[in-house]
Formats: structure tokens, C-alpha cells, sequence
């Protein structure tokens, strides 16, 4: 009789740890991309560099983990303003936007997880957007 109980308990241990796998596994997204040049991410400046990344979906807030390749100690993690859905049609990309004060991370478009992530970045200038309608009307011609 014990060794039927003990059976017993070993399988419900097995199959509650299997059926918990695909849950923990599904936990973190991550993937890896390389930064040309330095950008602000946030209120960071993240250096150039190739980079694995990993995004924490349980919580009040999503968190990006970002840890530079070939580095120890060089680990970033910050808030997600904002997540969209995104669809499976998008393509795999960070976005990037120039403002007066450097190069910004604005999005960070992952279909394949079906998510796009975005960053604060600081609003654009008056002047920035005349600079950009002028160079616009100058093509025009």
C-alpha cells in the first residue's frame, strides 16, 4: 500500500512539474541585437555594442533586461513606458530617433513575441521640426 502511495505521489510530482515547463519556459522573451553607436535609452546611455536582452512580462511593469555581450557587470535594466501589440507582419527592429541632445530609443518592435515595447524620449523641439519641414520642402524641388 505505501509503495502505491509513493507512486502515486511521483507521478502527480511528475506531471505537475510538466505541465509548469511550458509556463516557465514562455516567462521571459529575449533575443540579441547590436547597437552602431551609442544611443540614450531612457535616462541611460547605452554604449555601442552587440547586446542579449530579455523582457520580464510578469509584474505591474514590463522590464528590459539588456546585458552587454563579452562584459561582465554591464547590465541595464529599465521600465517599459508603454506596450502595443504588435503584428506578426512587423519586422524585428529597434527604433531610433534623433533629437538635439543624441540618438534615442523610442521602440522596440518584437512581432515575434507579439509585442512592441516604448521608451520615453524627450519631446521634439520646435526648432528640430523646423529644421526637418525645411529639408523636406528642399527635396520637394
Amino acid at each position: 500500500m505505501k509503495s502505491i502511495r509513493k507512486f502515486a505521489y511521483a507521478a502527480t510530482l511528475t506531471l505537475s512539474a510538466l505541465s509548469f515547463a511550458p509556463s516557465l519556459a514562455t516567462a521571459q522573451a529575449g533575443g540579441s541585437f547590436t547597437l552602431s553607436h551609442d544611443v540614450h535609452w531612457q535616462k541611460a546611455v547605452v554604449p555601442a555594442g552587440k547586446y542579449k536582452f530579455t523582457v520580464q512580462p510578469d509584474g505591474p511593469a514590463r522590464l528590459l533586461m539588456l546585458r552587454k555581450v563579452g562584459s561582465h557587470g554591464a547590465n541595464l535594466l529599465l521600465m517599459v513606458t508603454h506596450v502595443e501589440e504588435s503584428h506578426p507582419a512587423d519586422l524585428s527592429r529597434l527604433v531610433v530617433v534623433s533629437r538635439p541632445g543624441g540618438s534615442f530609443v523610442q521602440e522596440m518592435r518584437l512581432p515575434e513575441f507579439g509585442v512592441t515595447l516604448q521608451f520615453a524620449v524627450p519631446a521634439e523641439t520646435r526648432e528640430m521640426a523646423r529644421v526637418v519641414a525645411t529639408a523636406a520642402a528642399s527635396a520637394a524641388r
